[in-house]
């Protein structure tokens, strides 16, 4: 590898939207994320709808409120 060309790697903090923070290791500087472990639906086991700019009443909005109700 070539001398003097790679970024300092560091420990940054990660912050989530939920409030948990950790640390880990990154080039860049610290970051804040939407959703992370502690929150997501896959890891808790929890449904949570986790709406990015409206994506959630779109979808309401197209399909009706009861699209997901048993008939």
């Amino acid at each position: 590898m070539k001398p003097d060309i790679h970024p300092e790697y560091k420990e940054i903090n990660v912050r989530c939207a939920c409030g948990a923070t950790f640390t880990t290791g990154s080039a860049g500087g610290d970051v804040q994320v939407d959703i992370c472990s502690n929150c997501h639906p896959f890891y808790t086991g929890k449904q949570k709808f986790i709406d990015t700019a409206g994506r959630v009443e779109k979808f309401q909005k197209k399909f009706g409120g009861d699209y997901f109700k048993k008939k």
